[in-house]
């Protein structure tokens, strides 16, 4: 792979981003309409079946992602799902003649599992129970008819595993959650090994040699420790992991399970977490790893593999390269390429002649040349921390004074990375740069990074994106009365924070299934996120003994700071950040005689997914930040 290091591309950013030259007017882009920017793709997630006769892929149907099936060689593909009220939500092959897919309910995140033949027959809901969410431990490739899932039927808090027969819909216990278990994992012969539990602020790793074994202890860590298996060697003694025990950034290594030790070191890397590592099923080896520096990079272990990426890039220049399936015998590939204007396009590789055929493009309406480019930034904080992020400016345009919409990123233990992003391309286009920024707390930075964020909501993490904004104004690239906040789920709660803590820098907010206070978010997280509850009382607050705290950092309490305008949207089904968040927060403002926009979709959870509702939301949003920042409104007349 062709990377320029890190520091060599920001220092070039930043040179470019400091330089007073004029843009050039002719290179701006034409105004696109919203819908262009979030409308569902046109063709998108393509598989192949295991024997290679078949190429599935997701297409609209009713405003709505379904299943098609095709059989290569020919023009035509069978629809094979009817989903009016929601998209599929993901989807595998399981044998050459059978798909397997998952799909909640308005949002609700309780997914079912469901089975039909790939002509479309035999559509059969697996997990047809109330309130229960199912997860895939094991797609268990070498058994046609069953696989192994986790679901929380017995009880809402746990996960129990099950083996399921996807033609009957018959389920088998195969282990009961003792109360403290949260992941599983399977040899690679579909037998379940190995376990992960928590008491909420130590995890334990158990593993047993045979499934009529009971499991034992082999470690345990703080949670402020990361050791997480990845899969078993090939001869199923072993196991990968990515582990940070005794270091600050995550690295693979092998652990030798009969001495309970680790025994080797497959890859690190000195400046971030490495969790990423792939191989061959067929050929029974490690092929590589992926590492997210300021882009993703991936390593090759495995010469042929590298030779293969080489004749893809040369095929495709200019793009990222991803490999999205194979034929059981990994002899024929789907392909897929993006950057940073675009969500790119699948192809059909065919390794024997090394033919490469394009399939579809993702969204064709959107034209590359028209979208702006996402660069890599770094500032220092005032406590003398370095952040990096990403700076997207409008194309063509000056940089200097221009409007910026201030983009933090959900989780908070995530992180944004260099990508198509459709939210920040429709920003730009309107006349805004977008500022996102992986705060303290973002992970892939290594442990001492993230653990910086305990305890710091609304404090030195809300700091760290207000100290982005003030080096965008010294550094003279935004316009100080024209800046907005705007993020989802934990960033929307620093979209609040901001308007709460500092509401002399921000001229306007969009808070998008944000939370507002840290007392009622506490009580109302899933039952699933119940054994985790202790972890965050110590990486957010105890609501008893941090109370003080958690009253100072929830902007619920100080809605009388706010003097900008604030829109928020809201999924009433919204299983994370209860409806009730959002709420509190506009019958705060209200009370205040402040008028708020307020955005709620009934059949909607964490988000918008339904496009119809991401017409409405980003419609709304376009039309709240042109009035309050100046940015275009596209018109249809």
């Amino acid at each position: 792979m062709k990377n320029k290091s890190l520091f060599s591309t920001i220092v070039i950013v930043l040179l470019l981003f400091g330089c007073s030259s004029t843009g050039d007017k002719n290179l701006e882009a034409p105004l696109i309409p919203m819908q262009d920017f979030f409308r569902n793709p046109e063709k998108t997630g393509y598989q192949l079946s295991p024997n290679g006769n078949y190429l599935s892929f997701m297409q609209p149907w009713e405003k709505r992602l379904n299943i098609y099936v095709q059989k290569i060689g020919q023009k035509e593909a069978v629809k094979i799902t009817n989903s009016k009220e929601r998209d599929i939500a993901g989807y595998f092959w399981k044998g050459d003649n059978k798909i397997v897919y998952t799909q909640d309910s308005k949002g609700d995140e309780n997914f079912h599992l469901y089975s039909v033949n790939i002509d479309g027959t035999s559509l059969i809901d697996l997990t047809p129970f109330e309130k229960v969410r199912v997860e895939i431990v094991d797609n268990l490739e070498e058994y046609p008819n069953s696989l192994i899932i986790q679901m929380n039927k017995r009880n809402p808090n746990l996960f129990d595993v099950y083996r399921i027969d996807i033609t009957t819909g018959k389920l088998e216990l195969i282990a009961e959650n003792p109360g403290n278990i949260t992941s599983w994992l399977t040899d690679h012969n579909g037998r379940l090994r190995v376990a992960v539990t928590t008491d909420g602020v130590n995890s334990s790793i158990l593993y047993r040699e045979n499934e009529s074994d009971t499991f034992k202890i082999l470690l345990t860590t703080t949670f402020k420790e990361d050791f997480t298996p990845l899969f078993f060697t090939f001869d199923n003694k072993n196991i990968y992991a990515s582990s940070n025990i005794m270091r600050d950034k995550s690295e693979i290594v092998e652990y030798n399970l009969e001495e309970n030790k680790e025994t080797k070191i497959i890859y690190k890397n000195d400046d971030f977490d490495v969790s990423d590592l792939f191989y061959s099923k067929k050929y029974k080896k490690l092929l590589g790893v992926n590492v997210e520096t300021w882009k993703r990079e991936t390593i090759f272990f495995d010469k042929d593999r590298k030779i293969m990426q080489e004749d893809l890039e040369q095929k495709l220049p200019g793009y990222e390269i991803m490999i999205f399936g194979s034929t059981k015998n990994e002899d024929k590939f789907i392909v897929k390429t993006y950057n940073d204007k675009t969500r790119g396009a699948y192809y059909f590789y065919n390794l024997n002649n090394k033919k490469l055929d394009k399939l579809a493009e993702i969204n064709p309406w959107l034209k590359e040349e028209n979208m702006a480019e996402m660069k890599p930034i770094k500032y220092k904080t005032r406590d003398g921390l370095i952040i990096p992020g990403y700076l997207t400016l409008p194309k063509g345009k000056e940089a200097k004074d221009i409007p910026i919409v201030v983009n933090p990123h959900g989780g908070p233990w995530a992180r944004d990375i260099w990508q198509y992003d459709p939210q920040v391309q429709f920003l730009a286009n309107r006349g805004y740069g977008v500022l996102q920024m992986n705060f303290r707390g973002s992970t892939g930075y290594g442990k001492k990074f993230w653990q910086a964020s305990f305890k710091e909501w609304g404090r030195a993490m809300q700091n760290d994106i207000t100290d982005g904004v003030k080096w965008l104004i010294d550094e003279g690239i935004a316009d100080p009365k024209k800046i907005a906040i705007y993020g989802g789920s934990y960033g929307g709660y620093a979209t609040l924070a901001g308007l709460t803590f500092t509401p002399e820098l921000y001229a306007a907010g969009v808070d998008y299934v944000g939370v507002s206070n840290l007392f009622t978010f506490m009580k109302s997280i899933p039952p699933y996120w119940k054994p985790y509850l202790e972890m965050l009382y110590e990486m957010v607050g105890n609501p008893e003994g941090d109370s003080l705290s958690l009253w100072e950092t929830s902007p619920v309490y100080h809605v009388k700071n706010i003097k900008a305008p604030l829109l928020v949207a809201q999924g009433a089904q919204d299983p994370r950040v209860n409806k009730n968040e959002s709420d509190q927060m506009v019958e705060a403002l209200q009370k205040r005689g402040i008028e708020v926009p307020y955005m709620v979709k009934e059949n909607e959870g964490h988000g918008f997914r339904n496009e119809e509702n991401k017409f409405d939301f980003y419609g709304a949003m376009e039309t709240f930040l042109a009035k309050h920042l100046g940015g275009k409104v596209y018109n249809k007349n």
